[in-house]
């Protein structure tokens, strides 16, 4: 079994010095189509993984749903014609199976999967044992922890061969992207497995193909691992998300438009100059910290007046006067003020947390969320 630090991923990393490329079609639609995309990929001598979706289970029955098993002797020969491994959705033990079977290289997990740990339990044990590397795509909703239990099942049925697919999350909320990328959910995943490569995939979170471009670069400058890029040789006409994908020359062009930056820098100047700007940023941060404290010391204190003289925590003209106030102040001050919105959010949420201790006389062991604004 390879080591955490020793994995498919980390060694062919380590290989090419580049982040990861995955690419293919959305769907293999005939041996024609994906022989051409796979060809047109090699023409471009970058691509690590060719990715296809046989099985294509869609939000609802009616549209092309994959060509299923006839189409894993097209991988076959997708690798045979070009040396390029290859890569496919599996959503169950039979899909597992029928991979395997045809020598499919790797294989991934996707969105509607991680959401449910029945279903990945079962993958996880159809994948014991066989030593294929494997992708985990995080859930279709913002929830790390699915995400991370996933790969931890993977991990307990012996499986260390593994990387992490970002495609973005599912919201209510109006935006430009198919899918949020809400990057901190990815960073934090980060953060809690180090070892596992963590892959982009611009085109489920962008949808469009004018935004894989500024997807991609956004994901090399916050140091992902590798791309998986919906390519097809006819794309206008493709039987599913057409709208993402790019013909391989076009993917030719952004890969060369992207710039990749280092990790660091051996430079002397470089490395005085960031050291004194850290020291400076913990300074500032431990008066940020300072600062929150007298803060919240204010809290409890006006806290104990309304106690004292029966007022309730809930203070609506008084939350939205510090609301916009504060954004004002960040817009004058060259803040971004969206963002000083969202730490008020926070501050004012931890606000009512102490309010409530004091209120009641116990601390608060229940969620705030929902209790309003009040400060």
């Amino acid at each position: 079994m390879a080591s955490v630090s020793d994995t498919y991923f980390t060694r062919l990393l380590a290989q090419k010095g580049q982040p990861i490329l995955i690419a293919g079609p959305c769907s293999a639609e005939t041996e024609e189509q994906v022989l051409a995309t796979a060809h047109g990929l090699k023409a471009l001598g970058k691509i690590d993984l060719f990715r296809a979706g046989i099985w294509k289970p869609r939000t609802r029955p009616g549209s092309f749903e994959g060509m299923g098993v006839v189409a894993l002797p097209w991988l076959q020969r997708v690798k045979a014609e070009t040396g390029i491994p290859t890569a496919i959705e599996v959503a169950t033990p039979r899909h597992v199976e029928e991979a395997l079977a045809h020598g499919i290289d790797v294989l991934w997990i996707g969105a509607r999967t991680t959401v449910n740990p029945f279903a990945v339990q079962e993958l996880a044990d159809a994948l014991a044992g066989t030593g294929v590397p494997v992708m985990v795509k995080n859930p279709v909703n913002p929830d790390v922890a699915l995400w991370a239990g996933a790969l931890e099942r993977m991990e307990r049925a012996g499986i260390t061969d593994l990387a992490a697919i970002h495609r973005g999350f599912s919201t209510f909320a109006p935006s430009r992207y198919r899918n949020a990328p809400t990057w901190i959910l990815p960073i934090e995943l980060k953060t809690r497995f180090p070892h596992i490569p963590l892959i982009c995939d611009p085109s489920h979170i962008g949808g469009r193909r004018d935004l894989l471009l500024p997807i991609s670069q956004k994901a090399l400058d916050l140091d992902y691992d590798g791309l998986i890029i919906e390519t097809h040789p006819d794309p206008d006409h493709a039987l599913s998300d057409a709208e993402q994908q790019v013909t391989p020359a076009r993917l030719g062009e952004i890969l060369n438009e992207l710039k990749y930056r280092y990790r660091s820098s051996s430079n002397a100047e470089y490395l005085n100059k960031a050291e004194e700007l850290r020291q400076k940023m913990d300074v500032a941060d431990r008066e940020i910290v300072e600062a929150l404290a007298r803060r919240m010391a204010l809290v409890e204190e006006l806290a104990e007046y309304k106690k004292e003289n029966n007022v309730k925590i809930l203070q609506f003209d008084r939350w939205q006067e510090i609301f916009q106030t504060r954004t004002d102040w960040a817009g004058k001050l060259n803040v971004n003020a969206k963002f000083v919105a969202e730490l008020y959010k926070l501050i004012h949420l931890e606000s009512i947390r102490k309010q409530t201790e004091v209120l009641n006389g116990r601390p608060q062991v229940d969620g705030v969320e929902h209790l309003g604004p009040g400060l």
